[in-house]
């Protein structure tokens, strides 16, 4: 886990801007949930996960151009510990999976994801393997631009299975394992790279619910096995397209998958959740089921284009504190913020910094 601040000192010091609260000795350290819309100059921006705008040499100075204003604009709203906004991604799943031998992305399948909606998918069509890095050279370029605490996220095993047509395996639980070996690897390397937190991401955890305590949690538990740089996996309720918010419309006045999980990761070795809150109809005594787990609290809603006041996020901060205290919380965004314009996103990682410094 990272270490606190403990004096006003070392927290001027600091290069990361971290706050601290009033009567405390804790800080607050706000980051991003993941992704960031991307400049149209990058990809167009009429149409999710967009093909890129440019090929070769261009596409990779464009990706590392991006990667440099989502970190300045990360920095400039006053965010703690920053990514690269997935800058450098198509798809926050798919992309990783091309990375790796044995995936044929050419010859792609439409297969139905997280149950509720279609998506254009790569092919599994033999031993999966990996050869090189997939992102670790992304988590190079983002460290050596920034004095921040750096996060990179990486996608979790059960998504990845549920994100791909095996033409190969013939079952999800082997080819999660395969996965989460990979995993490994990737995450280590990152780590030595200078990451701070690695995150996996894992959106099937709240659909797959009975498979999590069992081949899902295990995956995970392979993934971050000798990593030790801080690790967290984000659970949420999927970016703010219409299958996702029709489908959260339908699961009743009270959401409470995280009932189901929170208790197999209270017992794991992941040392962080990242849940969503805001706009959310979670109810917060979930968060009693996470034992000393510290949480990315979501408190900024992406499925929504109206922008926060700083006031909001501090009041859904000071909610999750009647459930655990300030150390182990981290404000964050309920997910990625893709599909939102770049103008709405820089709005909500400001207010997320302001909110949490009326806490200060």
């Amino acid at each position: 886990m990272w270490r606190r601040c403990e004096d006003a000192e070392e927290m001027g010091q600091a290069l990361t801007g971290t706050r601290s609260l009033a009567s405390s000795t804790v800080t607050l350290a706000t980051t991003i949930a993941g992704s960031l819309p991307k400049p149209s100059w990058l990809a167009s921006r009429d149409q999710l996960w967009a093909g890129w705008a440019l090929d070769g040499d261009e596409l990779a100075e464009a990706k590392r151009d991006a990667v440099r204003v989502a970190v300045a604009e990360q920095e400039r709203a006053g965010l703690d510990i920053v990514s690269d906004g997935e800058q450098t991604r198509q798809h926050f799943v798919t992309t990783f999976i091309e990375g790796l031998e044995g995936v044929d992305a050419v010859n792609r399948a439409t297969v139905r994801i997280r149950q509720r909606y279609d998506a254009s998918v790569p092919r599994v069509v033999g031993q999966v393997t990996r050869k090189d890095g997939v992102f670790v050279d992304d988590a190079r370029f983002l460290r050596s631009i920034t004095d921040h605490r750096i996060k990179t996220q990486v996608p979790g095993p059960m998504t990845m299975v549920d994100t791909l047509q095996d033409d190969h395996y013939g079952d999800r639980e082997t080819l999660a394992m395969v996965f989460a070996g990979i995993l490994n690897e990737e995450a280590k390397e990152m780590e030595a790279a200078g990451v701070d937190l690695i995150q996996f991401d894992e959106p099937a955890f709240n659909v797959f619910l009975e498979d999590v305590p069992g081949w899902g949690i295990e995956a995970l538990e392979r993934a971050v096995e000798g990593v030790t740089a801080t690790t967290a996996v984000h659970i949420c309720y999927g970016y703010g397209v219409k299958a996702n918010i029709d489908w959260k419309r339908g699961l009743g006045p009270e959401w409470r998958q995280y009932e189901r999980t929170f208790p197999v990761l209270a017992a794991s070795s992941i040392d962080q959740v990242s849940l969503e809150i805001a706009g959310s109809r979670v109810p917060l005594e979930v968060l009693d089921l996470l034992g000393d787990k510290s949480v990315q609290a979501g408190v900024i809603d992406v499925a929504t284009d109206v922008v926060e006041s700083a006031e909001d996020v501090a009041a859904t901060i000071e909610a999750v504190t009647a459930h655990m205290p300030l150390d182990r919380i981290f404000p964050s965004t309920n997910c990625g913020m893709v599909p939102l314009s770049r103008q709405v996103a820089r709005a909500k990682m400001a207010a997320l910094a302001a909110g949490a410094a009326l806490l200060a």
